[in-house]
């Protein structure tokens, strides 16, 4: 498991280093949401984000709510305080979890872990044959990895994301144009499908015609 903690106080960062190795965990870390912002842009994949609400640079909530929750990470934050309007904030931001300093370090581990393995339960979703890691980016068919192309992948992942419900296609074409900066018409979008289709030799993509496609769960 990866873990990232943004932290200033560097007491709780060695003590978290080295608790974490300790686990067999990866284990990395930023002082300041500077930093922080730094780690991210290097696409390093982390599995959950230990986040202090108060930083030098800047405040955890709104890093949060600004760059953390776009990359659906779990995350649980730390602080210092412990007022009640503190704690609602965080979990009604999204936050998976909240923990006040001082906090005994077995406890974290433990939390970071159970979040961490519901997390990955959540982001893989399985209809018939198909498995879909919605974060990873990767389908498989039993236990063969499909491909397709970016495009592709990025429309089934529209309707593995809105599963159970109609995604209408003047919102597909909006995508691709978002996407690809290509303006396309609608018999190009059934010809997207139909290979999308062929590739997933199985037929979980349903057409209301002249609607749009859905994808439900079994």
């Amino acid at each position: 498991m990866k873990v990232l903690l943004i932290e200033d106080n560097l007491t709780i960062v060695k003590g978290l280093h080295y608790a974490f190795l300790k686990n067999g965990d990866e284990f990395f870390y930023a002082t300041k949401v500077e930093e922080a912002m730094s780690f991210f842009e290097k696409n390093i994949p982390i599995d959950v984000v230990i986040l202090d609400v108060t930083l030098p640079d800047g405040d955890g909530f709104t890093f949060f709510e600004e760059v953390i929750l776009k990359k659906n990470l779990p995350t649980i934050f730390l602080t210092a305080k412990e007022e009640e309007d503190d704690i609602v904030k965080g979990l009604n931001m999204g936050a998976e979890d909240y923990l006040t300093k001082p906090f005994s370090t077995k406890e974290l581990l433990a939390r970071v872990h159970k979040i961490a393995l519901r997390h990955k339960r959540k982001s893989i979703v399985q209809i018939q044959d198909i498995s879909f890691d919605l974060d990873k980016m990767i389908v498989l068919k039993g236990e063969k990895p499909l491909e397709l192309t970016s495009l592709e992948l990025k429309l089934l992942h529209l309707l593995f994301l809105n599963r159970n419900k109609v995604v209408r296609r003047t919102t597909i074409l909006d995508k691709i144009w978002e996407w690809t900066g290509n303006d396309v018409d609608d018999h190009t979008v059934t010809v997207y499908f139909k290979r999308i289709r062929e590739k997933l030799g199985t037929d979980i993509i349903k057409t209301l015609k002249g609607i749009g496609y859905r994808i439900d769960e079994e």
